[in-house]
């Protein structure tokens, strides 16, 4: 799913988020929106993975969406 399209959806996709990411605050993901870089960097952070590792992560849920 294009970011365009990722925007358009934001709610519905955070709730997703959540569920996926438990770690991740309200917050992470208000500020995360339309910002894949500051989502990468908040998995990241929340989980102590690699920012790869964390980059992966997301590529994957995008892919599922």
């Amino acid at each position: 799913m294009d970011s365009d399209r990722i925007k358009g959806k934001w709610k519905q996709i955070k709730g997703s988020m959540k569920e996926h990411w438990g770690k991740l605050t309200d917050d992470d993901l208000d500020q995360a929106e339309g910002h894949r870089d500051y989502l990468v960097g908040k998995v990241q952070e929340r989980y102590g993975i690699s920012k790869d590792e964390a980059r992966e992560q997301v590529d994957d849920f995008e892919r599922k969406l």
